[in-house]
């Protein structure tokens, strides 16, 4: 805390420019208590470090802390003396916060229409894209942070490379060529903040307002909203079995500049795209001289049948840029994801983030390098896998007793969500989702709300992340799901 600045901008209000200088320090420090500058537990300077800080007598800081003491507003303990708690905040006086700036009023139109992301309330039973936080090796990562701050030279904590860390970028060209077969070198992988970052940064570098931009539909509302804040004109692909299927027509009458899709387990319905529709979407790209982003988020949890090879990799010079993020792999709060461009793109890449995005953060990227390379990470996502598949095989078994008659589940190949389609196309499933958020604390999306452009798509039910759900938990949450679909919102 700053003494010097809050009492220099006290002595600096007219009313009190003559008061005592001991007077002026105590009612500094007493504002600044009831207003919450200065909060419960919060300990105080000793008196003659705050007289030096201050350049003030130190008999004036004593005369301070005695009558706060005195009033209830500090007490003194073996640490010394330190802010009480206080049921007020407020001083007295203090004007209210002005109507119009209260609530969503005060937002853009466009902000006060951006879709909620999925997972937002993560502490909900299925909330989907939230990983089995207790078990990943915090220990273990604490140790590698430390050696990666032990590293640091102070010139070090300044702006870094715009495009990452250079031995991140290296680990992770190397994790993708082997465990997802990606053709890739150091010089194509970008850092993010993770996917949105990633998301936003495409919609800026790679297409311009009022481009077509083709999606899932049904689709990720992530998505849907970066590209709607950079003004692109979303065109909904319908999905089946097999995944994104556009047809000629679409080719023909609604040329993309960017495809954006989640070939390895769709999201939110969780279809795998299969290989001959891979190829071909590559090749329309190619004929209509747009990009695909491939969305890889959740693919390391391959759970039937071997790992698949991700788009990029299937073609020289595919014209894909790959997305993949440790908010799955690792967690959340890392908020590290990647770009993987084409080679061709890196340069002008480079040159723009070089304009417009300083960035920082070196330490956690060198743990996350070194817990890559160690061979800590592909321990981690072994054993992730194996309690993955134990809890979505539970979840299965819950979902086939007790709701197997109303409704099929999909997507459960790999990832960490099902999906659970019900076969009343006329089901209000927004209804149900909010019902059951309302009694039971369950979150489960409604397929619905993940439509994409204005053509209609049918799925009607319930996106259910299993990945921080127990094995033990399913049977009882899944009871609580049938009551309130059999019994309606």
């Amino acid at each position: 805390m700053d003494f010097q600045l809050l009492f220099s901008a006290f002595k600096a209000q007219p009313a009190h420019v003559r008061w005592p200088q001991q007077r002026q320090l105590h009612e500094c420090l007493r504002q600044g208590i009831r207003s919450g500058t200065l909060a419960s537990g919060t300990r105080l300077p000793a008196s003659r470090t705050l007289a030096v800080e201050l350049g003030v007598a130190r008999n004036s800081v004593l005369y301070a802390y005695e009558q706060l003491a005195t009033e209830g507003f500090i007490v003194a303990t073996r640490r010394g003396s330190v802010v009480a708690p206080l049921a007020g905040r407020l001083v007295a006086g203090s004007k209210p916060v002005a109507p119009a700036l209260e609530g969503r009023s005060c937002l853009s139109r466009r902000a006060q229409n951006m879709p909620l992301l999925p997972g937002s309330e993560t502490a909900a039973a299925f909330a989907p894209g939230v990983p089995a936080l207790g078990d990943f090796p915090v220990v273990r990562w604490r140790r590698m942070l430390d050696k990666a701050w032990a590293s640091l030279a102070p010139a070090q904590l300044n702006y870094a490379d715009p495009a990452g860390e250079p031995a991140l970028r290296e680990a992770i060209a190397g994790h993708l060529r082997v465990a997802r077969g990606a053709l890739v070198d150091a010089a194509q992988v970008f850092i993010t903040d993770g996917t949105q970052s990633s998301l936003d940064l495409c919609a800026r570098a790679f297409a311009d307002a009022g481009d077509k931009l083709w999606m899932e539909n049904p689709g990720y509302q992530g998505a849907v909203a970066a590209f709607r804040a950079a003004q692109l004109k979303a065109v909904g692909i319908v999905v089946d079995a097999d995944g994104m299927a556009p047809t000629a027509s679409d080719w023909l009458r609604q040329r993309p500049r960017l495809i954006y899709t989640t070939p390895s387990h769709q999201y939110p319905v969780g279809c795998v795209m299969s290989l001959a529709r891979r190829l071909a979407l590559i090749d329309g790209a190619r004929q209509a001289g747009a990009l695909v982003i491939e969305d890889d988020y959740d693919s390391e949890f391959r759970h039937d049948g071997p790992p698949l090879a991700c788009m990029q990799g299937l073609a020289p010079d595919a014209p894909v840029v790959y997305l993949g993020t440790f908010s799955k792999t690792m967690f959340p709060g890392l908020r590290i994801g990647f770009m993987v461009v084409p080679t061709a793109l890196a340069p002008a890449l480079t040159l723009l983030l070089d304009r417009a995005a300083p960035r920082g953060r070196t330490a956690d990227q060198r743990a996350l390098a070194e817990f890559i390379v160690s061979g800590q990470f592909a321990l981690h996502l072994r054993r992730m896998r194996r309690l993955y598949r134990q809890r979505r095989d539970a979840l299965a078994a819950a979902l086939a007793r007790h709701l197997g008659d109303v409704a099929t589940v999909h997507g459960g190949t790999a990832g960490m969500h099902l999906a659970l389609r019900l076969h009343d196309a006329a089901a209000d499933d927004v209804a149900l989702s909010r019902c059951l958020m309302a009694q039971h604390g369950i979150m489960a999306p409604a397929l619905s709300l993940h439509a994409v452009g204005l053509r209609a798509q049918p799925w009607r039910g319930f996106l259910l992340g299993y990945a921080q759900v127990p094995v033990e938990a399913m049977e009882p949450l899944v009871k609580k799901l049938a009551a309130v679909v059999r019994g309606g919102a």
